[in-house]
């Protein structure tokens, strides 16, 4: 369905009755990241999946962080929800946090999946958007096939070069389905080094928190074991022998592990 405001228009689904549980992709992901979940999340809670902007259905441009969570919050009281959970996967996770931070009188409870509250350090910031800058300009020049395959092959996915060729398949169609234009909007107006950073913020979320990793993903097992020490109410989950995509990689575990924390909350 879409759901019109600010000069946007988002592609969302909805599945199923009972507590709203919002879930928000990763960058090249869709609404679609999250089917493999949805036929056993439905008969517990109601599912709602978003496309953020530069992917899947979703045409809203040049939108930066905060106005994406603007939107998020539009849609939500236009969907007359009570308070909902996030579940929010790497850039989705980000959207997560910013969302929980500016409107926490719509948030019950956060679930993060290997992401940050951003880069604390101004000249980092600086850089990362630089990178980011470069690579989008090489989107738009060298097109999408380009990249997807350019992306598949950064040592963040590794680890997902041991998964059965289906699932790599699966996922390469996804982001097969995105477009090179949004893709670079993306970057530039919704990157890591496009939005402010949330570290110092981190400390007013009181709402029950699971973050998840794979251990293998050093880098954001580093990062997630800090935040949950700066959070009030959370509690770090490692997943064994997983890299960045636990929900890809480990989707029995993934799935067990955040029924089991909703549950734990109701």
């Amino acid at each position: 369905m879409y759901f019109s405001t600010n000069d946007a228009t988002y592609w969302y689904e909805i599945d199923g009755e009972g507590y709203p549980l919002v879930l928000l992709h990763g960058f090249t992901g869709s609404s679609q990241t999250w089917q493999p979940f949805i036929t056993k999340w439905k008969q517990e809670w109601q599912v709602i999946t978003i496309d953020l902007p530069g992917h899947g259905k979703t045409n809203a441009k040049h939108k930066s962080m905060e106005a994406c969570c603007r939107d998020i919050a539009s849609l939500l009281q236009y969907l007359q929800l009570e308070p909902v959970h996030l579940l929010g996967y790497s850039m989705g996770g980000r959207t997560a946090i910013a969302f929980a931070i500016s409107y926490p009188e719509w948030v019950n409870g956060i679930i993060l999946e290997s992401t940050s509250p951003g880069l604390k350090d101004s000249i980092e910031r600086q850089k990362r958007k630089q990178a980011d800058d470069e690579l989008a300009k090489k989107i738009e020049q060298k097109g999408l096939a380009w990249f997807v395959s350019y992306w598949e092959n950064i040592p963040l996915f590794s680890t997902q070069q041991k998964m059965p060729i289906n699932n790599q398949t699966r996922i390469r169609k996804e982001r097969m389905r995105q477009s090179a234009v949004g893709l670079a909007d993306s970057l530039r107006f919704m990157g890591t080094g496009t939005q402010r950073s949330y570290w110092n913020e981190l400390a007013s979320m009181d709402k029950p928190a699971l973050l998840i990793t794979g251990e293998l993903d050093q880098k954001y097992c580093v990062i997630m074991e800090k935040m949950s020490r700066i959070l009030p109410n959370a509690v770090h989950h490692m997943v064994p022998d997983a890299g960045h995509a636990i929900h890809v990689e480990k989707p029995n575990i993934f799935g067990k592990i955040v029924s089991r924390h909703l549950e734990s909350l109701s």
